[in-house]
């Protein structure tokens, strides 16, 4: 018999997007194991983010259907063929398959929201059925079981075959480690034949990612995402095996005693509401400090017009860097947040030296200066997210060589994401015209960045603006 854990990745309705609740036939591909959210700070927050807004969205409705559709009527023919084909465990009993199968529902609606989907404690069932019922109808209890599930969270849900397709598609798993467990022929439930179960759990792996992988492509997820994720829920599946195999044998003889794990699966649902709620609050307050960030950006476009447009054209040219150099989603949220408002601290100088067509005298570039550490300053009393990113305002002047300001670093003590900004800065002044010059053409911006990496700049940033201004 294999082993499994708690919580394994699988394909059901998205619980948490506004849109999606009540209906069915939202689905995504869950990839993941429950992680704790803590902070709206956390990378796995845009990721949460990114996948309640394909949801939201619709524009791959028809994509996601067909693919759906497609996964499931080819689940439905391994279930028919699995029932039709496979032999052994015990003899067919009517109560035991319609107290799983309620069972199994039941339990499939305790959601733990992560990555791009939701994670379900159906493991702690799943192995139990594959000793208490006839081994080749085990996979259509299951897909039974969630056709069940999807009519207890709305009336009527099934009003298509594509939606009954797909939900006999979250089935899938089932089908590896029953597939080996009957090459085995029927093994008997000891511990000695751990190496089966092993092989069984790494068949339940391979059938969930594969049908995870299609789906999630349908979705707008990549592979590598679902990897990631799913290697998070493989690893807690595999550290909660030896739970859900105890359960296996405590009910292998009185079935019925499945039903001792109704208070766990209360409290499991319980921290699953409470993780949705603070999911919740999290991108609230997210969105809160994102909608502060782009209030101080108009507040500063008011006063300064260039500044406001020029705040603007580095933000997509710093996200377009941070992509090529490969930043963790809160380095490049940072960095978004940092090139909004690298200029907000100018709000503080006089408008007319801002504004001023000719040099500057020295007097004058003394006080334009101070502008990182006002916006330092005025970004620290906002707090949170924002006031974060006060400090990589500050040295978004700064050189490589030390000759920068306010503080005089050099290198790698300057951090990246200001390093990135202050080339990208610099890049995009030099192409926009000024109240004192023309713009310069991109190759001739280009050309001095090259000239001045190294010097002024950090040469690594300059060769991806580079490269994605020549692609």
């Amino acid at each position: 018999m294999p082993l499994w854990g708690a919580f394994s990745p699988r394909l059901i309705p998205h619980p948490s997007e506004p849109s999606a609740r009540g209906k069915s036939d939202d689905l995504l591909v869950t990839t993941t194991a429950a992680q704790p959210v803590t902070l709206a700070s956390e990378p796995g927050d845009e990721i949460l983010r990114e996948a309640r807004e394909r949801v939201a969205g619709g524009a791959s409705q028809a994509r996601t259907r067909i693919t759906f559709a497609a996964t499931g009527a080819a689940a439905v023919a391994a279930i028919v063929a699995t029932a039709v084909f496979l032999q052994g465990g015990p003899s067919f009993t009517a109560w035991r398959v319609l107290l799983f199968a309620i069972m199994y529902a039941l339990v499939s609606r305790v959601e733990f929201e992560i990555g791009t989907g939701v994670a379900v404690p159906t493991e702690l069932l799943f192995v139990p059925m594959l000793f208490s019922l006839p081994l080749g109808v085990v996979p259509a209890v299951v897909a039974a079981a969630f056709l069940l599930r999807s009519a207890l969270d709305r009336p009527s849900p099934l009003r298509s075959p594509s939606r009954a397709l797909a939900h006999v598609g979250l089935a899938t798993h089932t089908l590896g480690p029953v597939l080996v467990i009957g090459l085995a022929n029927g093994l008997p439930l000891r511990w000695s034949a751990w190496p089966i179960y092993v092989g069984a759990l790494a068949a339940q792996f391979a059938f969930d990612f594969t049908n995870a992988a299609v789906n999630g492509s349908a979705t707008g997820a990549q592979v590598k995402e679902v990897a990631r994720f799913a290697g998070l829920a493989y690893a807690v599946d595999a550290a909660l095996a030896p739970i859900a195999l105890a359960l296996a044998f405590a009910t292998h003889a009185h079935p019925a005693l499945v039903v001792v794990i109704l208070p766990l699966v209360a409290l499991l649902r319980y921290f699953s509401q409470e993780r949705t709620r603070r999911i919740d609050n999290a991108l609230e307050l997210s969105d809160a400090y994102r909608g502060t960030a782009f209030l101080l950006g108009d507040v500063v476009e008011a006063d300064d017009a260039y500044t406001g447009s020029h705040s603007r054209h580095v933000v997509d040219l710093v996200l377009a860097v941070s992509d090529d150099l490969g930043l963790a989603p809160g380095d490049r949220r940072d960095a978004e947040f940092t090139a909004l408002l690298h200029d907000v601290g100018k709000i503080r100088i006089p408008s007319e030296i801002i504004n001023k067509p000719g040099a500057l005298d020295a007097e004058e570039r003394a006080l334009i200066e101070t502008h990182t550490i006002e916006g330092e300053r005025m970004l620290v009393r906002v707090g949170g997210l924002i006031g974060h990113v006060g400090s990589l305002v500050r040295s978004c002047h700064e050189r490589w060589d030390g000759g920068g300001y306010p503080d005089g670093l050099a290198g790698e003590q300057i951090p990246l994401i200001a390093r990135i900004v202050c080339a990208c800065d610099a890049y995009s002044a030099m192409t926009t015209d000024r109240p004192y010059r023309a713009a310069r053409t991109r190759d001739e911006a280009l050309h001095e960045l090259e000239r001045c990496a190294g010097s002024h700049f950090d040469s690594r940033v300059v060769r991806s603006i580079v490269r994605l201004e020549t692609l």
